[in-house]
């Protein structure tokens, strides 16, 4: 971050801080030689490839952790731990599946520690394993692992050029259980229900029945709950938990509000393993102001962090925040309207939004959908960006949910502009329709390794999304370049995109013909211009404004001879 972006961060207004007490300098950048691109491409996070995963469902990489506080009582299907933990997003790291796939970045279903009962919302018996369910921010859930597996999860990510963004929540804690007492009523509202039909009745209430809802809007100081006081003593931290807020409240001025105690230990994470950035749950839930405050602490946090560990800091990007404002849609431009209020949520600390729009858009032509997210994103949203899915881990009603369209959907996903949210087993059909489970269960399945070690298919779908993955990662012009279409038939587009010294160009090509095409790309690359298509793996040149390739592929991923 620079110095003047810095300083001027510094004095944002938040309600319930005083003026900080103290800055920190902005960090020497020294790139690893493992996580330098040969030809020094910039990160931006307006056109990450994002990986989603759930923790407890994506690998399992240490056995010896599955059970845990007695989580044994029968559970609706898929609503128990299932296994999956750090160590297993650390393996696959480690083997280069996210490297293959061209993800720079991976998001993570919250890893604090859950409720240690069950509980039934109407959809059949319920642990925490999806790690929305907070019992104690200070502490990971043992089901999902250590701190140390924390720490080895970010060392190994940013070896291998990928950022972090760990998913938290300040909205709620987790439900009530005959063993999870609920917070004190200073700290949350147990009722009434969120109805939704403006911003009071979106903010000033509770998601669901049985959820705590944190009072974010109050500023009024609290004490630390008994029971977590009693939990930290048998654990023998208490002293150390204490100190350590003493020393954030006299840092920060900040009020001890209960959003500031649970914002403190948030930031934490970032401050002790470097954490890249924050993919925020239940955003529009929440008094936005929290968000300033949150941003403002991650980010001093973030340069800390740096500031200790030169030789760890990947590049200058400050710390990130993207947010889930529940069925925010890119048309919305920077508001997201309750009826009775706007709220622009990119002027509360966030770079980005998850847009819950592509879903729908992608049942246009290629066209339409990248010409429509070019015009917003460079235009109402210039210098912000969204984060588009086609399916995640609680839409109902994703796009193409019988995995009939994958290569489609790579296409789509991948291309459009902005930054892409795969979710995993997006790559590798993973299946979304499971018999016998009830809500958002069905698309929280295992991922489904053994169709990719095993079946034909699934390896063909897994190749295109890593050649479209891999591109798009080393081509920021794809998702936070400017687009312009070359021709209709055959349909042929270029991106470019310019951030500082740095230059990009490429050309895409969608719904070819098999065998022999030609593509035009007159006006972009001159004749002479040595060019390479990724795709196929041929190198071209052009000639009278065109290129010709001879091959059975439908797609061509054009680039610059390096």
């Amino acid at each position: 971050m620079k110095k003047t972006h810095y300083f001027l961060l510094v004095f944002v207004i938040i309600l319930s801080c005083k003026q900080q007490k103290d800055t920190t300098k902005s960090a020497i950048v020294i790139n690893s030689e493992s996580t330098e691109k040969i030809n020094n491409t910039p990160f931006v996070w307006e056109g990450a490839n994002i990986y989603f995963l759930l923790t407890d469902r994506f690998n399992n990489g240490d056995t010896t952790n599955d059970l845990n506080f007695e989580r044994t009582k029968e559970t609706g299907v898929l609503r128990g731990f299932m296994g999956g933990d750090i160590k297993g997003i650390t393996v696959k790291i480690e083997e280069g599946y996210f490297t293959d796939l061209g993800i720079n970045a991976i998001w993570f279903t919250p890893v604090v520690e859950q409720i240690h009962g069950s509980t039934n919302e109407g959809t059949g018996n319920t642990y925490g394993y999806h790690g929305y369910w907070t019992k104690d921010w200070t502490a990971l859930d043992p089901n999902f692992g250590s701190k140390q597996d924390l720490s080895e999860l970010v060392k190994t990510a940013h070896k291998n050029g990928i950022r972090i963004l760990m998913d938290v929540v300040l909205n709620h804690t987790g439900p009530v259980t005959d063993i999870d007492p609920v917070w004190p009523e200073d700290w949350v509202r147990t009722g009434p229900a969120c109805t939704y039909t403006n911003y009071e009745t979106t903010t000033a209430c509770t998601l669901v029945a049985n959820l705590p809802d944190i009072t974010t809007e109050n500023n009024i100081e609290v004490e630390l709950p008994d029971a977590l006081l009693a939990k930290w003593k048998s654990e023998g931290r208490l002293s150390a938990e204490l100190d350590e807020l003493e020393l954030f409240f006299n840092r920060t001025g900040c009020a001890r509000t209960s959003k500031s105690y649970i914002i403190k230990w948030l930031t934490d994470y970032i401050n002790d393993y470097g954490i890249d950035g924050f993919r925020v749950d239940t955003v529009k839930h929440v008094d936005e102001n929290a968000w300033d405050e949150l941003y403002k602490q991650a980010s001093i946090a973030f340069e800390n962090w740096k500031r200790k560990n030169p030789d760890a800091v990947l590049d200058d990007n400050p710390f990130y925040m993207v947010g889930e404002v529940y069925n925010y849609n890119i048309s919305s431009g920077r508001d997201y309207d309750f009826g009775d209020k706007k709220v622009d949520y990119y002027a509360h600390g966030f770079k980005s939004l998850i847009n819950f729009e592509l879903k729908q858009d992608a049942e246009k032509d290629y066209e339409s959908i990248f010409k429509k997210y070019n015009n917003l994103l460079q235009s109402k949203l210039k210098g912000k960006s969204v984060l588009n899915y086609l399916t995640s881990h609680d839409d109902g009603n994703p796009f193409d949910k019988e995995r009939k369209r994958p290569y489609y959907a790579a296409n789509v996903l991948l291309l459009t502009p902005g930054a892409s949210q795969v979710y995993y087993g997006d790559e590798s059909s993973r299946n979304l329709i499971i018999e016998g489970t009830e809500g958002d269960a069905t698309l929280r399945s295992f991922m489904n390794w053994n169709e990719i070690d095993s079946l034909p298919e699934t390896k063909k779908i897994l190749k295109h999304w890593q050649k479209l993955g891999l591109f798009r990662a080393n081509h920021p012009a794809i998702g936070a370049g400017r687009h312009q279409m070359l021709s209709k038939s055959p349909y042929v587009f270029e991106r470019t995109f310019e951030k500082n010294d740095f230059k990009d160009k490429v050309v895409v090509a969608l719904n070819l013909p098999k065998g022999k095409k030609s593509l035009s790309v007159k006006g972009f690359f001159g004749d002479g211009t040595k060019l390479y298509d990724t795709y196929s793996e041929t190198n071209v040149e052009v000639k009278n404004g065109k290129i010709i390739l001879d091959n059975e592929f439908d797609i061509a991923l054009i680039e610059l001879v390096q």
